[in-house]
C-alpha cells in the first residue's frame, strides 16, 4: 500500500515514479467492509478484464527473492526453493494457458516452475506461448517489447530496489473467428493429464511448432519483425486486447502440480460485447488479408510489474533485476527464433 500511495500520488512530481506507472496496474486507493473496517484491501486494475480467454503468467524477476533484512533462517528457506535463482534470474511462478482444440485451460503451478533447470527453461516457457495448434510468435514478439521498456526503466532509475517481485503477462488465448485462416499449423499437441503435467526437475518438455526460425535483434521494432516474417512468407492469426490482476474462476481445480479446468472465462465480456467490440476500443486497423497493422500488436499483449512487499529505496541501479530481465529476453528471443 505505501508503495502504490507513493507512486500514485496526486502530487507526485517524480519523472521517475510518473514513468513508472505505465507499468503497474492502475491503483484506485484502498477499501474497506463495513464489518471489518480495520482489513484494508487494495483496489487494483483487473489486467485481464478485456480478455475472453486471458493467459497468464506470473514470473517472479531478480537474483534473490528476499530482501536485505530478511533473517538468515529466511534467506535459506528461499535459496532452498529455487537454487537456480540467482543464476536464472527469474522464477516461473504459475501460468494458465487456453487449448483451443479442447476449449480447456491448462494451469502450471510453482512447483512446475521450480522444477526448470538450466537446460528446460526454454521448453518450459514456451508451453504459455502453446495453445495447443501453434507456437503464438505474435504474442512472443509482443511481450518482448513491453519486457523491453520495463528494462529501460530500470536501467534510467537508480533510487528503488525490488525484491520478490513479478511481471505479470497476458495475451488474449481466443483467435477471432475471422483471422482463424491465419493460425500457425503444427502438429497437435498432446493432451496432458493432471499427473504426468509436471515438469519434474530431470524431465526435458518439448513443444511442437512450424514457424520460421526468424533473428531479430533485442532492439527491433514489431513492425520490422512482422516485415521480416512477411518476407519469408509467414502469415500469423490469434489477436487479443490488454490490461490487471490474477483472477480464479469458480471451477479451477487446485492440486500441487499441474491441472486442467475448462469454462473459467466466458466467451461474452461482462457488458455483452463481444470480440469486435474489443478490436473496436484498441483501434485495431484490419489489412487487406485481415490482420492488424503491425504496429498495434504490441497493444495486444499486456505485461504489467506486481508484487511489491519488498520495495527498498537504493541509490544504485538494481542490479538483480536488471540481470533477471535480460536473462529473460535471451529466453523469449530463443523461443521466437526456434
Amino acid at each position: 500500500m505505501q508503495f502504490y500511495s507513493k507512486v500514485y500520488a496526486e502530487d507526485c512530481g517524480d519523472p521517475c515514479l510518473l514513468d513508472l506507472q505505465h507499468h503497474l496496474p492502475k491503483y484506485f486507493g484502498t477499501w474497506s467492509s463495513p464489518e471489518s473496517p480495520d482489513e484494508l484491501y487494495l483496489k487494483l486494475e483487473d489486467v485481464t478484464r478485456r480478455f475472453q480467454k486471458p493467459c497468464i503468467m506470473d514470473v517472479k524477476i531478480g537474483q534473490k527473492s528476499y530482501d536485505p533484512y530478511a533473517s538468515q533462517e529466511k534467506r535459506d528457506q528461499q535459496i532452498k526453493k529455487y537454487p537456480l535463482m540467482e543464476e536464472i534470474g527469474f522464477l516461473l511462478l504459475g501460468m494458465r494457458v487456453y487449448k483451443i482444440n479442447s476449449d480447456e485451460y491448462h494451469s502450471y503451478d510453482q512447483h512446475y516452475g521450480r522444477g526448470l533447470l538450466k537446460d528446460t527453461i526454454k521448453d518450459g516457457l514456451s508451453k504459455f506461448f502453446s495453445n495447443g495448434r501453434s507456437l503464438r510468435k505474435d504474442a512472443i514478439a509482443a511481450s518482448i517489447l513491453k519486457v523491453q521498456n520495463i528494462l529501460r526503466w530500470f536501467e534510467g532509475q537508480s533510487q528503488l530496489t525490488f525484491y520478490a517481485s513479478s511481471l505479470l503477462f497476458v495475451y488474449e488465448g481466443l483467435p477471432p473467428p475471422s483471422f482463424e485462416g491465419h493460425v500457425f499449423r503444427g502438429p497437435p499437441e498432446k493432451t496432458m493429464s493432471p499427473a504426468d503435467a509436471c515438469c519434474e526437475p530431470n524431465e526435458e518438455v518439448l513443444e511442437y511448432n512450424n514457424n520460421i526460425q526468424v533473428a531479430v535483434p533485442l532492439d527491433y521494432s514489431l513492425s520490422t519483425m512482422y516485415a521480416m516474417y512477411n518476407k519469408k512468407g509467414c502469415t500469423r492469426g490469434h489477436h487479443g486486447n490488454a490490461t490487471g490482476a490474477i483472477t480464479t474462476g469458480p471451477n479451477t481445480q487446485e492440486d500441487n502440480s499441474t491441472w486442467k479446468c475448462s469454462g473459467l472465462v466466458s466467451a461474452e465480456q461482462p457488458n455483452g460485447n463481444g470480440i469486435k467490440a474489443q478490436l473496436e476500443e484498441a483501434g485495431v486497423g484490419l489489412g487487406g488479408r485481415g490482420e492488424p497493422h503491425p504496429e498495434q500488436r504490441a497493444s495486444e499483449v499486456d505485461v504489467r510489474m506486481i508484487d511489491f512487499a519488498h520495495v527498498f529505496p537504493s541509490e544504485s541501479q538494481d542490479q538483480g533485476y536488471i540481470y533477471g530481465l535480460k536473462h529473460l529476453l535471451e529466453v523469449l528471443q530463443q523461443i521466437l527464433h526456434q
